[in-house]
């Protein structure tokens, strides 16, 4: 795969789902308390009009209360200039969302297509950077699905590895994020693993570490709200940062990527 700059955030659009009350019976690694589904559709309506102010038209899906995780739309799918690819999460109260946020990639996309096999890939253990994609198996994602999607992004002219993601770490991007410009937001487990070669790495404060998962959307870095020194180092990096709320998609392992679908069209 051949270096292309700005691949990992420059985009024009984005999709989003507004949050449901259901999300109160989220799945989470640990309780820290049920979200509350209009304080978090508050959150998101900040969170949406920060992606606009960004430069991007925004595609706001309405509220599945079937799927109480289905706000994190970075999970069931995976978008690239060419096309959109649908993923098969690995938790089984979220087999049904790939198929309800179908239509709203066609809307987008000429070219949709399913990730090949029966195994299982999570948005949120796949990180986009300019010149590979790096997929992190993760208690959500497998080998098997992490191969196949690995070699349908070849198919596509795409270099993809997939890693090893550290113990404890839900998904791969949950320790990690790409700032842009070849550098690297990281946990200094991650910091430490050797998946980023010679990148720059703006390695998370000790105790921030909920605050590696930050999105670079265009010219500027949005990073959770609470966590004064990662905003500090990423600031003394050179990026520009906008501070977004994120209490309520915490109490149910979420992040500031899972909650929208980024990509480029022509």
């Amino acid at each position: 795969m051949a270096h292309r700059p700005d691949l990992s955030f420059r985009f024009t659009h984005a999709i989003t789902r507004t949050p449901a009350d259901s999300v109160a019976d989220g799945i989470r690694a640990v309780d820290t308390g049920n979200p509350s589904g209009e304080k978090f559709r508050a959150e998101h309506e900040r969170y949406v009009s920060a992606l606009q102010e960004a430069g991007l038209t925004v595609d706001v899906l309405p509220q599945l209360e079937t799927y109480p995780d289905s706000c994190f739309v970075e999970d069931p799918a995976f978008c690239l200039p060419e096309g959109a690819i649908q993923l098969r999460p690995g938790t089984a109260s979220r087999e049904g969302e790939g198929a309800e946020i179908r239509a709203a990639l066609e809307s987008r996309f000429g070219k949709v297509v399913d990730l090949p096999g029966n195994g299982h890939v999570d948005g949120g253990d796949v990180l986009m950077l300019d010149d590979v994609i790096l997929i992190g198996l993760s208690a959500r994602t497998d080998r098997e699905g992490a191969d196949a999607f690995a070699g349908l992004l070849g198919e596509w002219g795409y270099k993809a590895e997939v890693c090893e993601t550290p113990d404890g770490v839900l998904h791969f991007k949950t320790a990690c994020s790409t700032l842009g410009d070849g550098v690297i937001l990281a946990t200094k487990v991650m910091a430490d693993s050797g998946f980023f070669g010679d990148r720059e790495i703006v390695v998370v404060p000790e105790g921030e570490d909920y605050a590696a998962n930050v999105i670079r959307v265009n010219d500027v870095v949005m990073v959770p709200e609470g966590y004064p020194k990662t905003l500090a180092a990423i600031e003394a990096a050179g990026f520009t940062t906008v501070v977004l709320p994120t209490h309520e998609a915490r109490k149910v392992d979420g992040g500031l990527s899972c909650l929208s679908l980024r990509f480029a069209l022509n």
